[in-house]
């Protein structure tokens, strides 16, 4: 258990570093005078580092091992964020910034992996749920730390130092190392085929995950409720996204869990189709979007509970870093769309579009029989 413990405390360092350095660089780079392209192509690095790395997982895995791997991982964070103040030009952001996303998705892949391989059946429910709580509190933890710091060069280096002092616990004994992967490597393609419908709840997470944050404010602005109002729905939407994993683990390792994910897709479907009516009593408003939003982000949990009790060793890999692409494309797709939906009917817009897509997961969850 300890060891599971550390493996959840690296992923939440890693989703403070995420969080804290995402908007860090987009705001330095707006502040020394360069405009949304120049933003848009350096955070599009990180993203292709993503793309660059998550084919070679399983290999990479196989021959370093998932420690080494992960070790590698966060000193090269720590050391690419302790970089940034001292760059000469701009440009030099961009390879730094392509260095972290492929970092980021070593720490993302194998912390899921890791703490997968190390949950016993009749606590997985549990332990992934407290993986995904953690991992969540760490991205919003990012943004606290700047408001906390500023978003100078002190700044890079606190990102820095949480990274290098994940080192250490990941360094002592008793955090044991997942089994090494012995089977051989398999095409990309081949885990969309064996875990369609996990991919498509990690697109359908990242994509209305990254909507609402854009979005729901200027909803609630546009349903009548002030600017601090509308910010204090999307805080208590995170926490009810995080508080409320750990009862649904705590449900998973008692219950058919892909029916679970069926339950929680219908839910959330129904509740998004709600929001317009909920908006219109802020007292009601607050508790409804804790529930959906643990209701919502309970979908992915189950997913990952799913694929870990189902493969192993370069399979699990292979799935998680395809998951690890299908959230950086929903995350692209998610705000465009609601943008789109929002132009159409600021009222009703967001809430139908994000409920479609609810809704569509849930048909596909009840006719599928794997994952």
């Amino acid at each position: 258990m300890l060891s599971c413990a550390i493996v959840i405390l690296t992923a939440s360092i890693f989703g403070l570093t995420y969080g804290l350095t995402a908007p860090l660089i987009a705001v330095d780079l707006a502040a020394d005078g360069h405009g949304e392209l120049v933003i848009g192509l350096n955070a599009a690095m990180h993203a292709l580092g993503v793309l660059l790395v998550a084919p070679a997982m399983p290999l990479l895995t196989r021959r370093l091992g998932a420690r080494r791997l992960v070790l590698l991982a966060l000193l090269a964070s720590g050391v690419l964020l302790a970089l940034f103040p001292w760059m000469p030009t701009v440009w030099l952001w961009f390879p730094l910034r392509l260095g972290l996303g492929i970092a980021a998705e070593i720490l993302f892949v194998l912390t899921e992996t890791w703490a997968n391989a190390l949950s016993p059946e009749r606590m997985r429910g549990r332990i992934m749920a407290a993986y995904t709580a953690s991992l969540s509190l760490g991205f919003a933890g990012g943004p606290a730390i700047l408001a906390g710091i500023g978003t100078g060069q002190e700044a890079y280096l606190v990102g820095a130092l949480i990274a290098l002092a994940a080192l250490v616990p990941v360094l002592l004994p008793i955090a044991h190392a997942p089994p090494p992967i012995e089977d051989k490597p398999r095409h990309p393609l081949r885990f969309v085929r064996i875990a369609p419908l996990a991919i498509g709840a990690t697109f359908l997470n990242a994509a209305v995950e990254t909507a609402g944050l854009s979005f729901i404010a200027l909803y609630a602005g546009a349903m009548g409720w002030p600017e601090q109002d509308g910010l204090r729905l999307v805080t208590t939407l995170m926490v009810g996204a995080i508080v409320l994993q750990l009862p649904i683990g705590f449900l998973l390792d008692r219950c058919d869990r892909r029916r679970m994910a069926t339950v929680l897709a219908v839910l959330a479907t129904l509740g998004a189709f709600l929001w317009p009516w909920t908006l219109a009593t802020p007292v009601l408003a607050y508790g409804f979007v804790f529930v959906w939003g643990g209701l919502f982000v309970g979908i992915y949990t189950v997913m990952l509970i799913v694929v870990g009790s189902r493969f192993s060793g370069s399979d699990l890999v292979g799935i998680y870093a395809v998951m690890s692409l299908a959230w950086g494309g929903g995350a692209l797709v998610g705000p465009a769309l609601a943008g789109l939906a929002m132009s159409a009917s600021p009222a009703l817009g967001l809430p139908f579009a994000i409920g479609l897509g609810c809704g569509l997961f849930a048909l596909a969850a009840w006719r599928s029989r794997g994952t």
